[in-house]
């Protein structure tokens, strides 16, 4: 596993919520960041980055990570809300997406939508670097640099977000960014909780 997949498979996991082992899994991701990131620089960029997260109780953790994360349109977690926002279009990108999954012989699992973008850098860690995962790769990247954009600086969260765009993706340019806010519907309210069922 290359430094890249490596990030990829450590903030797949930062990014997912908090369960109960969260805080006692802190020694084998830092062992694992030791063992698969070979350039020191980088091992403790990502540890000093990962460090509040660990150090927070975890129920004050998890009321960090719903607050920032769930009920937010900026925020939230799914790739094609980022994208599309409240548009009934939304419903047929989950569908090619989740096509796109298939194909390529992955599945999803538990109960999230195949936009769930800790379960897209979980499988960016592990697919094959071709051009249908170069695409959804510059998908992700563009809602990673928007959740980036919306998060206040003193949340933890952002610090060890930004791992992502400093080692993994490349930022969107000025263009794409334009071009893909245009695709966007605005919602109704500015905060609903996604995935949103569609009537």
């Amino acid at each position: 596993m290359n430094e890249k997949k490596a990030i990829l498979a450590i903030l797949a996991r930062m990014m997912d919520y908090p369960e109960e082992t969260f805080l006692n899994e802190r020694t084998t991701v830092v062992s694992f960041i030791q063992e698969a990131i070979s350039t020191e620089e980088i091992q403790r960029e990502v540890v000093e980055r990962l460090h509040p997260l660990y150090e927070m109780p975890l129920k004050e953790l998890q009321e960090l990570y719903v607050l920032t994360f769930d009920y937010k349109d900026k925020t939230n977690l799914y790739l094609t809300a980022h994208e599309l926002g409240d548009s009934r279009k939304r419903g047929f990108a989950l569908i090619e997406l989740q096509k796109l999954i298939f194909e390529e012989g992955f599945e999803t699992v538990g109960k999230e939508l195949a936009d769930y973008i800790p379960m897209l850098l979980e499988l960016l860690a592990v697919a094959p670097e071709d051009e249908k995962f170069n695409k959804l790769s510059r998908r992700v990247a563009f809602a990673i640099n928007r959740i980036l954009s919306n998060l206040t600086e003193d949340n933890p969260y952002k610090r060890a977000i930004e791992v992502l765009m400093m080692y993994v993706f490349e930022a969107p340019g000025t263009d794409e960014i334009s071009a893909l806010e245009i695709l966007r519907e605005q919602a109704d309210l500015d905060e609903l909780p996604y995935p949103l069922m569609y009537r």
